[in-house]
Parts: C-alpha cells; structure tokens; sequence
C-alpha cells in the first residue's frame, strides 16, 4: 500500500517538475507539435500518478492480487507510455514513439484490474 502512495507522490512531484520544465525550459526550443507531445506525457504522468493513489488507499482496506497487478500496470504505463514520449518529443526518434502504444495497453490493464478488484472488494 505505502509503496504505491509513494509512487504517486513521487509520480505527481514528476509530472509537475517535468511540465514546468516543458513550459518554460522546452518553447522555443522544440516545436509547437513536440511541445504538444511533452505535455501529453506529463498529462498521462499525472492521471496515472492519481490511479497510483487511488490503488494505494484501496489496498489499505483490500488485499488483492489484482490491485497490485494494476499499481505495477500503471507505473508500467508511466515509464513506458510517458517515458517514451518525454524522449521522443525532444528527440524526434520515432523508434521512442513505437514503444509509447504498450504503455498505452499498460494503462488499459491497469484500469481493468482497478476495476476488476473494486466490483469484487467494494
């Protein structure tokens, strides 16, 4: 439980720091499209910061398998959906983007355990 409120707080901390960083350290440096995926990145980084908080507090009630599988789906999610973007924005190494799609179904997995383990234990 602690761990994955821990990874939310430091998932959060993250996503503020890097959409800072994109706002003011990345214009005019990247173009408007990078830009655009940088801060897609730090949106999702953000979301899935939330659903770490979110399973952390439920497991303080439940133990499940389930819940656990969607923590580590969505700390998945995280390096390899936001991860892979963050590196394609500022790179535009369109292998990096290829990888930016398994995060996407890390996430997915993620949101149907979450769920899976709230119709079962709430």
């Amino acid at each position: 439980m602690k761990f994955f409120l821990l990874l939310g707080v430091i998932n959060g901390f993250l996503s503020v720091a890097l959409g800072a960083f994109g706002a003011h350290g990345l214009e005019g440096k990247v173009t408007e499209k990078q830009l655009a995926t940088w801060e897609k990145a730090v949106d999702y980084q953000m979301f899935h910061a939330v659903a770490l908080f979110v399973t952390g507090f439920i497991m303080a009630k439940f133990q499940s398998g389930s819940l656990t599988a969607a923590g580590w789906m969505f700390l998945i999610g995280i390096i390899l959906f936001s991860g892979s973007l963050y590196i394609y924005s500022t790179t535009a190494i369109k292998t990096f983007a290829m990888i930016t799609p398994i995060g996407g179904v890390a996430f997915l997995i993620g949101w149907i355990l979450l769920g899976t383990a709230i119709v079962k234990y709430l």
